[in-house]
């Protein structure tokens, strides 16, 4: 029994336990407005964005676009882009894509993949559709001679992204008077709202420029420049003007967009060129109007002050949901930067990652590959959303594949598959670019994955029914795609097939040890769905699980593939992504021995070539695997890596890869899911108390909201 002092003493020790064991709620406001971007120069490498995950537009220092080509030539370009905005090229020739086909031989069969991307049909095939640049909008300043402005006009800057209500405050000078300028972007509608106050703008002295481009020039596939020429091959045309509004239609063959704009009483509007148009104010010294993007005439535009309210209740709403970690009290150095990085990664994969159609490689900032999604990105774009605990966003991604399922049904027969074979460089009708992209596999098994990250965060028959068509063929194909090797026992994948590390030949290529692995995770998942749906097992499908060629390895490591397996013989095969590690990493490890992982990993980290072609995603993918192997040190020094090239973040967020690729989006996704994975764990994690980080003292390590890798 207990003596009646310690009686007494006892709920003290209980209030004690409970104040120790309840954690802390992480202030997000602090935590998210901390890290706003705040720019006092001109800096082409850090462009500030708003948007709504559909439709984005990035600006320069003077919060517009009126320094786009200083900004096209030394770093991130200022574009306006909605994922909706396509155009197609005439093809007279009526070119297919089986024009671009080149045959492969394996297992008896000659099959035509479309690889050829050089010649008449190669070339359109690939560069169509495009995604259109929607109008620029910058600063126009009256003065003698009319000569635009310059970055070295404009002194005093201050300007600053608030994250917490999407909204970019530039303050700045021009000839010595003060300018501030205010945009916003709504969230459910293509509408930007812009404030300009200043004395320059009394008498309509400082002015918005309103210009609309043909188009990009497509003769660059990444980065390309608008295109300003051939005014006579596209037309804007003037639907509604008059002292509150200005509304355009813009046709190029048939790609149309209409433009509108909405002011106050007192809103001066002038065409002065085909496809230009100078904004103004009479009076006030304030120039406000709304300005909204649509393939169709809308309604009535909401007021300004409106577009930033509805942007101020959004982004609160955003922060607040979902997950969050706070790495204050740490006191390794890089603590900072790396929720710096977390922060600003979570913004930008929101505001271009949401449209009715999957993103590119550079969101809505850019253009690369012709606007193109490349579906082996998926993952590394969207799997952080469920993570993360947002699972709409991921949901929303994962629409657009069950959108495409009839086309990834066509490419299958087309091959002699089953089920569903996804394409890998596709514009919104999903027909497939020609390329070495055809032959890529890695990207086949990321639907039943993604759909299973959803299915646990809502374990419900309606995410089975949602999903399990998307999951069931997707399988099905997969299991069409290995072969029986009779004398070996075992199923083989390839050849013909592009392994992710994309340095081998595809003619050749067999049993890869990422893909092997992911096969057999795939298959797995889709099991289990059906057991879920109560469907029963396919026999066939365990017999392959079962079956599945082993991981290949030489001298105690895993290699690349079983068809050449030279990674740790042959330098030139250590560049590029060193894949296999997502074998225990990204996934959980099927067919992996730890043993020969960890060997692996440090002669990755020893040997690997990271001082050339190497890609921001690589970072945060070694991490994955090095937390899962207990090396959480490791894991840390990767994913802060700053050796190498490719891994360095601006002060906007973004992970500059080389000059025409200033924006690449995969590696803020990648990043949000490997800090989500080190610090909330996964399925067979040692603790759940941030096991992919040191535990040496110095990260102090707040998260809530996450959710596990499987």
């Amino acid at each position: 029994m207990l003596r009646p002092a310690l009686l007494r003493l006892l709920p003290l020790v209980c209030l004690a336990v409970s104040l120790c064991g309840a954690a802390e709620k992480i202030d997000r406001h602090a935590l998210v407005t901390r890290h706003n971007p705040t720019l006092m120069k001109v800096d082409p490498w850090a462009p500030l964005s708003v948007g709504n995950g559909q439709f984005c537009f990035t600006a320069d220092v003077t919060g517009l676009q009126t320094f786009a080509e200083h900004y096209q030539k030394n770093g991130i370009p200022l574009e306006t882009l909605a994922r909706w905005a396509w155009h197609t090229n005439a093809n007279p020739n009526g070119y297919k894509l089986e024009d671009a086909n080149r045959n492969f031989t394996s297992y008896g069969r000659t099959q035509g993949y479309p690889m050829s991307q050089s010649g008449p049909a190669g070339t359109w095939l690939r560069e169509n559709p495009q995604d259109v640049p929607l109008p620029q909008l910058a600063l126009d300043l009256k003065r003698d001679g009319g000569a635009a402005l310059t970055p070295e006009e404009v002194k005093d800057i201050a300007q600053t992204l608030d994250l917490w209500s999407g909204t970019a405050t530039s303050r700045f000078t021009i000839n010595g008077v003060p300018v501030t300028v205010v945009v916003a972007c709504a969230p459910k509608t293509d509408t930007l709202a812009v404030r300009i106050e200043s004395a320059l703008v009394a008498g309509g002295k400082l002015g918005v420029r309103l210009a609309l481009p043909r188009g990009h020039d497509i003769k660059v596939k990444n980065n390309p420049a608008l295109d300003w020429t051939l005014p006579e091959s596209h037309t804007t045309k003037v639907l509604e003007q008059s002292g509150t509004a200005l509304k355009l239609e813009h046709t190029r063959d048939a790609t149309r967009y209409v433009v509108t704009i909405a002011g106050a009483e007192g809103l001066v509007t002038q065409q002065t060129g085909p496809h230009a148009f100078r904004l103004g104010a009479a009076k006030d010294g304030v120039l406000e109007f709304t300005v909204n993007f649509a393939a169709e005439a809308g309604g009535v535009l909401p007021a300004a002050k409106d577009v930033r309210a509805a942007s101020a209740e959004f982004w609160p709403k955003f922060w607040q949901s979902g997950g969050a970690v706070d790495f204050s009290g740490s006191t390794d150095p890089r603590a900072k930067e790396l929720e710096r990085r977390v922060v600003l990664s979570q913004y930008l994969t929101a505001i271009q990652f949401a449209g009715d159609f999957p993103p590119q490689e550079s969101g809505l900032t850019n253009s690369t590959w012709y606007g193109k999604h490349h579906t082996e990105m998926i993952w590394w774009h969207a799997a952080h959303f469920a993570l993360w605990g947002r699972d709409d966003y991921l949901a929303k991604n994962l629409g657009a594949f069950i959108r495409a399922l009839p086309k990834a049904r066509e490419i299958a027969a087309g091959r002699g598959l089953q089920g569903a074979r996804w394409p890998k460089m596709v514009g919104p009708d999903w027909r497939e670019s020609p390329g070495g992209n055809p032959l890529i596999v890695w990207n086949q098994p990321h639907p039943i994955h993604l759909a299973e990250l959803l299915y646990r965060g809502t374990p419900t028959p309606a995410t089975l029914a949602t999903y399990g068509t998307l999951v069931q063929e997707t399988a099905e194909c997969m299991a069409s795609m290995l072969h029986w090797d009779e004398a070996r026992k075992c199923y083989h994948l390839g050849p013909p097939l592009w392994i992710a590390q994309e340095i081998y030949d595809q003619a050749t290529s067999m049993n890869p040890t990422y893909e092997l692995s992911y096969w057999s995770r795939g298959l797995q998942i889709a099991q289990m769905w059906r057991e879920r749906a109560k469907l029963g097992r396919v026999p066939e499908w365990d017999r392959m699980i079962k079956a599945i060629a082993p991981l290949p390895q030489k001298d105690g490591k895993y290699v690349a593939l079983e068809s050449t397996p030279d990674t740790w013989t042959n330098m030139a095969s250590r560049h590029d992504h060193p894949s296999f590690l997502m074998a225990l990493g990204q996934l959980p490890g099927d067919g992996v021995d730890r043993a020969v992982m960890g060997r692996t990993l440090d002669a990755v980290l020893a040997s690997w070539d990271w001082e050339t072609k190497i890609w921001g995603w690589d970072y945060p993918m070694v991490a994955m695997t090095a937390a899962r192997l207990g090396e959480a040190k490791k894991a840390v020094d990767i994913l802060l890596f700053t050796k190498g090239p490719n891994n360095a973040y601006t002060a906007n967020g973004h992970v500059p890869q080389r000059q025409d690729l200033p924006v690449y989006l995969p590696a803020n996704g990648a990043l949000l899911s490997a800090v989500a994975m080190m610090a909330a764990g996964w399925d067979d994690a040692p603790t759940k108390d941030a096991p992919g980080f040191p535990k040496d003292g110095t990260w102090t390590v707040r998260s809530e909201g996450l959710r596990p890798l499987p």
